[in-house]
């Protein structure tokens, strides 16, 4: 089928000149700006690679040489594999969404309050995304509180690898033993040379700072042969500038500058570059997603594009008291623009009241948003066969479609059939008394929760984490 023949919606917001204008904005920040450079390593290598008149103090001028030398030296494409060796996805491709991250409290289902987040949370959490069709990949939920502080990380890694199949993002809380993670789930999944299945996130500061343990993690994963994502958090009025387009250009500078560091650690060391770009909440003095924000993130995913390098955004979460409407149209928004437009990954899907909460009926209905969406993305084909000439024809006027024959071959896959939501008539709502929407998604989400079985080889996977993370308290 040509591709001239299908009816599909974009969404674009930088031309080529104003591309163009944000990099020459973003070379001059690093050029004459700089960056603030926390790692003794991170300096000599810059320092190394400019000259010694790179900058005064632990601040780094870098000029737009270095910045187009590891444009051509960063790989363009990464495959990303499952628990198993499996190709799962490559990027950059379709939109790809997963759920989390690193929240503090669950929202059960069907109390709708909030505890704090546990082992046992982790686990019905990943079991879920692993059965939602929707998420590709599953970041680290939320931060487990009901074991000792020093081993949170590693009972994290654990769960998540015994109770999904699909790719993980990870991110660790205390950075120090970050390695140490790595050789739990290099233990249970395997060496990650070749097949990657683990994608360390990882965030340099915003304003203009590449903070130490960024760098330490970054070298540590580069080590490895793991691609990892590098993702600034961005908050208009108090981090960035309030403008839009300072906000743009200065997040795409320090993408600019992490991309630096990281060939010049290993020159064709693969990663995932993208922004969160958030307002401050001069009131409550936390952050949100507003409008501009999707926007903001549209054009940083353009901008990774220009470069031809993977790209992670925003994930419209963290806005919303739970599953409700201001949530729902946060979720819609973001989700719909970001298949629409260039985002590659939307990891971070499921959290709510600042990012604090972790909702498992948020992701639950973000699943079906997605599924909307990606039929949405995937346009309709435009040709004589579509259109049905010769069915109109018979039909003719006054006729109906009910019995054609394109009718009865297609109607079960003619529209978007959620798996929450009933299409109720007036008279049927009535006649099941009135039901509520959110009352149908918490007991969906409450039945999923109670089905959804962990990966066959589960208890032995935990048996064999448990016995590794023994070991470490006992030579500790």
């Amino acid at each position: 089928m040509s591709e001239k023949n299908i009816v599909r919606p974009l969404v674009s917001v930088l031309d080529q000149q104003q591309i163009q204008q944000v990099h020459h904005y973003s070379l001059e920040i690093l050029s004459s700006v700089g960056v603030r450079v926390e790692s003794g390593l991170a300096r000599k290598l810059l320092v190394g690679a400019i000259g010694s008149s790179a900058g005064r103090d632990d601040r780094v001028c870098i000029p737009s040489e270095l910045v187009e030398w590891a444009l051509k030296a960063a790989p363009s494409t990464i495959t990303v594999y499952d628990r198993d060796g499996s190709s799962a996805f490559e990027l950059p491709d379709q939109t790809r969404f997963g759920i989390g991250v690193t929240d503090l409290y669950y929202q059960d289902p069907e109390t709708n309050q909030a505890v704090p987040f546990s082992r046992e949370h982790m686990a019905l959490s990943v079991r879920l995304g692993n059965a939602l069709t929707s998420f590709d990949i599953i970041s680290t939920v939320g931060v487990i509180q009901d074991v000792a502080p020093d081993v949170s990380d590693l009972y994290a890694a654990l769960e998540m690898t015994a109770n999904t199949v699909k790719p993980l993002i990870f991110l660790v809380s205390n950075e120090n033993v970050f390695p140490t993670v790595l050789d739990l789930l290099e233990h249970l999944r395997g060496d990650f040379i070749d097949r990657p299945s683990v994608i360390p996130y990882f965030n340099p500061i915003t304003p203009l700072v590449i903070n130490a343990g960024t760098t330490n993690k970054m070298r540590v994963a580069i080590e490895r042969g793991l691609p990892f994502i590098y993702s600034n958090y961005g908050m208009a009025g108090a981090t960035t500038p309030i403008t839009p387009a300072g906000v743009l250009a200065l997040l795409n500078a320090e993408l600019l500058a992490g991309l630096v560091l990281s060939q010049l650690i290993r020159e064709g060391a693969p990663m995932i570059l993208g922004s969160l770009p958030a307002y401050f909440n001069m009131q409550g003095k936390g952050s949100f997603y507003d409008p501009k924000s999707y926007l903001v993130n549209l054009a940083i995913a353009e901008m990774m594009n220009h470069y031809q390098l993977p790209h992670a955004g925003s994930s419209g979460s963290g806005v919303g008291w739970g599953a409700d409407l201001i949530t729902s149209g946060h979720q819609w928004m973001n989700h719909l623009v970001s298949c629409c437009g260039k985002v590659g990954l939307v990891p971070f899907v499921g959290d709510a009241l600042g990012s604090i909460v972790f909702s498992p009926a948020i992701i639950v209905y973000a699943n079906d948003i997605i599924q909307q969406v990606r039929r949405f993305r995937q346009g309709f084909v435009l040709d004589d066969a579509t259109v049905a000439m010769q069915d109109i024809a018979e039909v003719g006027p006054g006729g109906h479609f009910l019995l054609s024959d394109p009718t009865l071959n297609q109607f079960r896959k003619a529209y978007h059939q959620s798996d929450i939501f009933e299409k109720l008539t007036f008279d049927s709502w009535q006649e099941k008394g009135c039901p509520r929407a959110e009352d149908s998604l918490r007991s969906h989400t409450q039945q999923l929760l109670s089905e959804c079985q962990p990966p066959a080889n589960h208890d032995d996977l935990l048996a064999r984490g448990e016995a590794f993370i023994k070991s470490l308290q006992l030579n500790s």
